[in-house]
């Protein structure tokens, strides 16, 4: 189930790198990436979206507790220079760096964590990156509206906080993720809505402008903490969902790096130059059909085992995906420390799916919307691939295309029959797993689908996705990107 991401560097870069010249690091320039997951960006305040398209951006402006080490393939701290464990692995004592300052110039304290994962934890604020907080004690009845703030976070210090957990688990793997980024409560209170728009973090680079529809940019940060980063004077992330306009873009040298999508993969990998410098790496996401069970047909589970049993995964997983990933056998990758390698996925079985059908009374079947985005690799092209082989089974199949934010917002009402998306399934199996609890607080996308999908993980396999460069893997909701600086 582990998947690979396919980077590729614009051309005056390639050849230095053909050439196997060895580079000096040198700063300043432009770096011109692209934000591929929907027609615009959502929010930049990092507590109140759930989108990698939010999150890419995002992920430069702010920094979280930790941040993933593309060496140890692992959390690291990033804010704080040490940490101590208790002896029944309930509570972290933090001792923070000095040297971290706010883009306003403020420094970072104890206050701007206690705060922070306060407010994400606040029925108001509605994030949807709650799932990253919650095991920290008091974190339910903040939620709830029970209390202001959390008992399990102690300021003992401006510079040294603990955390005390509700379950001895490891925090680094969730308080590295971008929805957990530490925040200015000043610049929040003040601007409040419009933060998303006008962002301050204690990231390498802060917030310029944003073009709706067209662009996000972003200046270096001359005040980070880390001597002589960023190395960039700028990031421009061009706002383009097609993959046929990247494709342009990036050949007409519009673009420093690209996202190649499974349709454009074999050009690139013939071509003499390009596939010299593809940077290939795994991700942990899993490919997802999911079915509301609030549509009659699916809430009968044969019907949901017959669908599973009439799609011959393996052959759109080679023709479509051009094997850019593995087939699912349960959510869980592969590399997943609670991957069960005994697991048996479903076979493709025309004969098994009609019989299930019709055991279930829908053996004339019926007609279904299904939702998904432009994306190849797990939206409507997918979708597509479905048809035949569901019409074998008398099931017709309307596919509706929507861009990435209006699909996650008839996801959260309710209103879908059936959709195509793909979910984190890693680093840590628990809190991938976590998603489909029942007893989860309905908030947000995850939460909403845990009560309402029935749904096949991984079908029709692991997914291909493309980054640029410095990519850390594995990591959740994506492969996360570190932007060179």
């Amino acid at each position: 189930m582990k998947k690979m991401s396919i980077i590729l560097l614009a051309a005056m870069l390639l050849l230095g790198l053909a050439a196997g010249k060895t580079l000096a690091v040198r700063s300043g320039g432009t770096f011109n990436f692209v934000a591929p997951y929907g027609g615009d960006v959502g929010t930049l305040d990092p507590h109140r979206t759930g989108r990698i398209q939010d999150w890419l951006i995002s992920m430069n402006i702010y920094k979280s507790l930790y941040q993933w080490d593309p060496v140890s393939s692992k959390p690291v701290l990033s804010l704080a220079e040490k940490v101590e464990v208790s002896g029944d692995g309930l509570t972290y004592t933090y001792t923070l760096r000095k040297d971290v300052k706010f883009h306003n110039g403020r420094g970072l304290t104890v206050e701007d964590f206690i705060w922070s994962y306060n407010r994400i934890m606040k029925p108001e604020t509605g994030s949807q990156t709650a799932r990253f907080i919650r095991n920290i004690k008091g974190a339910k009845e903040v939620e709830e509206g029970k209390a202001e703030m959390m008992s399990g976070l102690k300021k003992i210090n401006d510079y040294i906080l603990a955390i005390t957990l509700e379950q001895p688990i490891d925090p680094s793997y969730l308080l590295f993720e971008p929805g957990a980024a530490i925040l200015p409560r000043e610049e929040v209170e003040k601007k409040g809505d419009a933060f998303g728009t006008d962002p301050v973090g204690c990231g390498p680079f802060q917030f310029d402008k944003w073009v709706r529809g067209t662009e996000v940019t972003l200046k270096k940060f001359p005040g980070f903490y880390e001597a002589g980063k960023p190395y960039l004077d700028k990031i421009v992330y061009k706002i383009m969902p097609e993959g046929g306009a990247r494709d342009m873009a990036f050949k007409a040298k519009e673009l420093d790096a690209n996202i190649v999508e499974s349709s454009q993969y074999p050009e690139y990998k013939k071509h003499p130059q390009i596939s010299k410098n593809m940077i290939e790496v795994a991700e942990l996401y899993t490919i997802l059909a999911g079915f509301n069970p609030d549509y009659e047909p699916f809430s009968n589970k044969l019907v949901r085992q017959a669908i599973n049993y009439a799609i011959d995964s393996p052959l759109i997983l080679k023709k479509l995906l051009k094997n850019k990933g593995t087939l699912a056998v349960g959510y869980l990758s592969t590399t997943s420390p609670a991957f069960d390698p005994k697991a048996k996925g479903y076979v493709y079985d025309v004969a098994k799916a009609k019989a299930l059908m019709k055991e279930a009374g829908y053996e004339n079947g019926f007609t279904v919307e299904w939702l998904g985005t432009p994306n190849e690799s797990w939206g409507t092209p997918v979708v597509e691939a479905m048809i035949p082989y569901l019409k074998k089974i008398n099931i017709t199949i309307k596919p509706q295309l929507l861009e990435g934010a209006a699909m996650r917002a008839r996801l959260v009402k309710g209103d879908y029959q059936a959709f195509i998306w793909c979910f984190s399934c890693g680093p840590s199996p628990l809190q991938a797993l976590r998603r489909w609890r029942a007893d989860n607080t309905p908030v947000g996308l995850n939460s909403r689908l845990n009560r309402k999908v029935r749904s096949r993980p991984g079908w029709p396999g692991r997914k291909i996705r493309q980054w640029p460069v410095r990519i850390k893997e594995p990591a959740t909701m994506p492969a996360r990107l570190e932007t060179p600086h």
